[in-house]
């Protein structure tokens, strides 16, 4: 990458179905702005995202993971959004043990009718992944 190249950062989402990927729907009809470096994948609760799957992403050439869900409190599956979180901060300690950025990964409850938010946290986390540059472990490990 040249000097001058503007750096789109590859970001894979994981949304959940009953309150994120809501969200995200209503940014896009409601015509707001983010980024398109986000690729959106579509689970039914943010508990189904297993920590293998992200590992996996960020591995395999994604230059960041984001993982949105409902609120706490709000879970159509009513804990499911507290095994999420559960999992996340020990997911993020691995990738900081096998000295891996875990930075590069993020976590955000995003409900049904935030679309300004979720716009918010799509444009934040793409500049963040900018600043941190490309990815330096992806294609290194193939799972």
């Amino acid at each position: 990458m040249k000097k001058d190249d503007i750096f789109l950062p590859k970001i894979l989402t994981f949304l959940c179905n009953w309150c994120s990927y809501a969200g995200a729907d209503l940014a896009g009809t409601s015509r707001l702005q983010y980024p398109a470096s986000i690729l959106p994948v579509r689970v039914m609760c943010s508990s189904r995202v297993d920590p293998l799957l992200i590992l996996r992403a960020f591995l395999n050439g994604f230059d960041g993971v984001l993982v949105t869900g409902c609120h706490l409190g709000d879970c159509h599956y009513q804990e499911g959004n507290y095994y999420t979180r559960r999992r996340f901060v020990m997911l993020k300690k691995v990738f900081d043990s096998l000295g891996l950025e875990s930075d590069r990964l993020r976590l955000s409850w995003v409900s049904a009718a935030e679309g300004q938010k979720y716009a918010k946290v799509a444009t934040e986390f793409t500049q963040k992944i900018r600043e941190l540059g490309e990815n330096s472990s992806k294609n290194k490990i193939f799972l």
